[in-house]
């Protein structure tokens, strides 16, 4: 699954991908640059530390993207 979220500072969106069947976990920043995890918790972790509603688009955005990855819904 690849999520996307549209940063406030940068024309390219934010993207968050999670394969668990190949056991990839990852993001790519705002800023371009990317960041892999070896797993899901990290990954979370990662985005509730360095990212926050205030840094997109829309902000109800952020929230939903970590409900989908927590797993608390199926599909967005």
């Amino acid at each position: 699954m690849e999520f996307v979220i549209k940063a406030k500072d940068s024309a390219i969106p934010c993207s968050v991908t999670i394969d668990e069947d190949n056991g990839k976990y990852m993001l790519r920043k705002a800023d371009t640059s990317g960041e892999v995890f070896q797993d899901k918790n990290q990954l979370i972790q990662w985005i509730e530390t360095e990212w926050n509603p205030n840094l997109f688009e829309d902000e109800e955005a952020y929230s939903d993207l970590l409900i989908m990855i927590k797993g608390n819904i199926d599909e967005f």
